[in-house]
C-alpha cells in the first residue's frame, strides 16, 4: 500500500500515469506533513511531530504501476515506509531536505490553480515512463 500525501491524491494525476483510478481509502501520517517546497508546485513529506499529513492510501498497484511511479518521483524522493492513523505501516515517498518551507501544501490550492495543466504534463511523460524512461520534463 502506498500513502498519498500530494498530487497522486488527485484522479485526475492518477488516470494520466497509470491509465486506471486504483482503489483508495482516506488515511493520514502522524509525526509528518505535507510541506510546500520553494519553486515547486507539488509537496513533500516531511517529518513533523505533533503535526500529521492528511491523504489516502493506493491499493491493489501492480508491479508495473509501483515502477512506473518510482520514475514519476525519481530521485527527488525516498521511498520509505511510515506509520499511519490505521496503526499499519505504509510506503510514502518522503521528501529527504532542501527547500522545504514552513507553510503546508494546499491541496484545494493546488487543484484550483495547477491540476489541469500538472495532469496535462503528466499524461504527456507516461507512456515514457511506462517505458522505462527516465522523466523528461
Amino acid at each position: 500500500m502506498l500513502f498519498v500525501y500530494g498530487t497522486l491524491q488527485f484522479d485526475a494525476v492518477l488516470k494520466a500515469l497509470l491509465g486506471r483510478i486504483p482503489e483508495q481509502v482516506p488515511a493520514s501520517a502522524p509525526g509528518y506533513r505535507a510541506a510546500k517546497l520553494k519553486g515547486r508546485v507539488y509537496p513533500g513529506l516531511v517529518q513533523a511531530g505533533g503535526r500529521s499529513a492528511s491523504g489516502a492510501v493506493l491499493l491493489n498497484l501492480d508491479n508495473h504501476e509501483w515502477r512506473i511511479l518510482d520514475a514519476f518521483e525519481d530521485e527527488h524522493y525516498e521511498l520509505r515506509e511510515v506509520p499511519l492513523s490505521n496503526g499499519k505501516l505504509g510506503w510514502a515517498y518522503v521528501w529527504p531536505g532542501g527547500d522545504v518551507q514552513a507553510a503546508d501544501w494546499r491541496a484545494t490550492e493546488f487543484e484550483e490553480h495547477h491540476l489541469e495543466e500538472y495532469a496535462a504534463r503528466c499524461a504527456r511523460i507516461a507512456p515514457g515512463l511506462a517505458a522505462g524512461e527516465p522523466k523528461s520534463e
